[in-house]
């Protein structure tokens, strides 16, 4: 892979990484055991019954956001690992290389276009 292209997304996945932590920051904290867990924070509204309704649904809410989100960083931290170790755009499952097109369309791709249709049932 050329060294720009790499180096190109090298950067979105690190800005990407930087808005996840961000955002899971904003409603969130870390687990004290576990760095790459984040525990979403119960929210206080208030006393009444209106109010406790509304704080079970926002933390529900923020629970999926939260899984939805950490499994995107998990998704960055592994490109970025990958790039780190040169290891990054080949495919897990056939080891060719990945379109450098889909890399910059989804930087967390592991796998090629013909294998993840194969996968889904699409061939």
């Amino acid at each position: 892979m050329e060294k720009e292209l790499l180096a190109k997304i090298q950067t979105i996945l690190e800005q990407d990484k930087t808005r996840l932590e961000k955002e899971l920051a904003s409603f969130a904290g870390r687990n004290a055991h576990n760095k790459d867990d984040y525990q979403a924070e119960y929210p206080d509204f208030g006393s009444e019954i209106d109010e406790n309704a509304q704080e079970v649904i926002a933390f529900e809410d923020r629970l999926s956001l939260e899984h939805t989100l950490e499994d995107e960083l998990r998704d960055v931290k592994n490109a970025l690992q990958k790039i780190a170790s040169d290891a990054y755009g080949v495919c897990k499952y056939c080891g060719k290389e990945i379109d450098p097109e889909r890399l910059l369309a989804r930087p967390t791709s592991s796998s090629c276009v013909d294998c993840k249709k194969k996968f889904k049932g699409e061939l």
